[in-house]
């Protein structure tokens, strides 16, 4: 390897450093992806993703109300984290 395709390949690595630490710096935004293996991962709401396929996330979204009321009706028990 040259020392000009050296030098390119240590720019190059280097912006991609950048980028790579100014997409950390986003840690804690809300994000979605569709997982390696075709399932639906939620980013941001905690140290993991929350993981589950399509027909889990549509199952617990028609129970949403459900979800709602029953942490309303047992917030003083619950725990929020700051």
């Amino acid at each position: 390897m040259s020392d000009e395709e050296m030098k390119a390949e240590l720019e190059r690595l280097r912006k991609e450093n950048e980028a790579l630490k100014a997409g950390k710096a986003k840690a804690g935004q809300f994000s979605l992806k569709v997982s390696e293996k075709g399932a639906v991962s939620v980013y941001g709401m905690g140290r993991f993703p929350v993981t589950l396929y399509q027909e889990q996330w549509l199952k617990l979204l028609d129970h949403g109300d459900e979800i709602r009321q029953f942490i309303n009706d047992n917030g003083d028990r619950l725990k929020k984290k700051d």
